[in-house]
C-alpha cells in the first residue's frame, strides 16, 4: 500500500519562508520520480518541481530560483524549501508520484 504524507505547511507571511516534507511508504523510493503539486482555490492544480531519483530537478517558471526541492532516499523523504514566498503562492501543496498522491498540506501567504 503506497502512502505519501505531506508536512509543513503553515501561514507566512510574504517574503518568508516554510519547509515542506512528504513520507513515501509502499513503493521503492529512489526509483521513482517525485512531483509537488499545488492547487489554488478556484484553479487547476498545478505542477510547482520534479525530482529524479538521481536528484535532477525541474521547476515551474512562477517558483524558479525561489523554490527548491530535494530528496533522501536513504529516508524515503521529499523536501521543497519554499523562500521569498508571495501571495500567489496561497495553495494547497501536494506530494506525488505515478499515480498516487498525498492527502495535501495548505500553505497561506499574507500579511
Amino acid at each position: 500500500q503506497v502512502q505519501l504524507v505531506e508536512s509543513g505547511g503553515g501561514s507566512v507571511q510574504p517574503g518568508g519562508s516554510l519547509r515542506l516534507s512528504c513520507v513515501a511508504s509502499g513503493i521503492v523510493f529512489s526509483m521513482y520520480v517525485m512531483d509537488w503539486y499545488r492547487q489554488a482555490p478556484g484553479k487547476q492544480r498545478e505542477l510547482v518541481a520534479s525530482i529524479t531519483g538521481g536528484g535532477s530537478t525541474s521547476y515551474a517558471a512562477s517558483v524558479k530560483g525561489r523554490f527548491t526541492t530535494s530528496r533522501d532516499n536513504a529516508k524515503n523523504m521529499l523536501y521543497l524549501q519554499m523562500n521569498s514566498l508571495k501571495p500567489e503562492d496561497t495553495a494547497v501543496y501536494y506530494c506525488h508520484t505515478w499515480t498516487f498522491w498525498g492527502q495535501g498540506t495548505q500553505v497561506t501567504v499574507s500579511s
